[in-house]
């Protein structure tokens, strides 16, 4: 068990009174969609934890679409569902694992090593016949104290005076449409960071919308493998956080994330942009 849990670990494990289980069912454009299917019916025991209210500060000029919330607030708020250092938590959604790894990064970034993302998702889970409930769980709270790993994160600045150094690879989650700047239906400038290449995120999981092995993840990554640092970017910082998980799961060690990412980029207008296949 590294990153990704099934199915049926967690279900031997729902009663477990150090399992912590996250539902980060979230749409973009409907961001009160996750909230409603939590409500309507979620994994036993689960607490409801937002993108843009418990993940996300507020849009401001620079940042992205999903800047990183404060620290404290953030901690402040799993701490309110009862985690802190003796907690295993496992996340999940129904979007491939998008929203549930933006959560595992943002526990990862804090120090926390026990956190996990279920393979298949909510959906998966229902489908297999599992227990479900729509019981809001009563918490009780502990005390979360974060431990930043700064190493994990990149600027803006720094991926600029990074541009085009061999030693660092930029790593573009996006489909490849909007990489190559064929569309772009979400933010004012399409294209992607010059030197950037693309990994679209989705691809790391298979036809069923299960993880990839890891040996699968290598051989999407093939190619990045003498890289000393890699960095990951999206949209707004959502969608690299598995890419992040898949390069972890295919042994990769130094990767940082962009969290303000392609949004956050644009939003200088003196960066420079490129289009099409690199």
């Amino acid at each position: 068990m590294k990153n990704i849990v099934g199915l049926e670990w967690l279900y031997d494990h729902l009663q477990d009174p150090d399992l912590i289980i996250a539902d980060c069912r979230f749409v973009l454009g409907e961001p009160w969609s996750g909230r409603q299917s939590y409500g309507t019916d979620h994994i036993p025991g689960a607490f409801f934890m937002d993108l843009e209210d418990d993940m996300s500060a507020d849009k401001r000029e620079h940042g992205g679409r999903h800047p990183l919330p404060d620290l404290g607030t953030f901690s402040m708020r799993v701490s309110a569902i009862g985690v802190d250092a003796s907690k295993t938590v496992v996340a999940y959604d129904d979007q491939g694992g998008a929203m549930a790894s933006r959560l595992w990064w943002m526990l990862r970034f804090l120090g926390h090593e026990r956190v996990y993302v279920l393979d298949g998702g909510y959906a998966r889970w229902k489908a297999a016949g599992y227990p479900v409930s729509s019981v809001i769980p009563e918490a009780h709270a502990a005390v979360f104290s974060p431990k930043v790993q700064r190493h994990m994160l990149a600027s803006m600045d720094e991926v600029k005076a990074k541009l085009n150094t061999p030693q660092t690879i930029l790593i573009d989650s996006r489909d490849g449409g909007r990489y190559r700047g064929e569309q772009e239906t979400i933010d004012p400038v399409a294209g992607h960071i010059p030197g950037a290449r693309n990994r679209f995120w989705k691809d790391g999981l298979d036809a069923e919308g299960s993880w990839r092995s890891p040996e699968e993840q290598r051989e999407r990554f093939s190619g990045l493998e003498d890289a000393e640092e890699l960095i990951v970017y999206c949209g707004s910082g959502v969608t690299a956080c598995p890419n992040v998980i898949a390069l972890s799961e295919a042994g990769f060690r130094n990767v940082k994330m962009y969290a303000g990412s392609w949004s956050d980029w644009v939003s200088y207008p003196e960066n420079p942009v490129a289009t099409g296949e690199e």
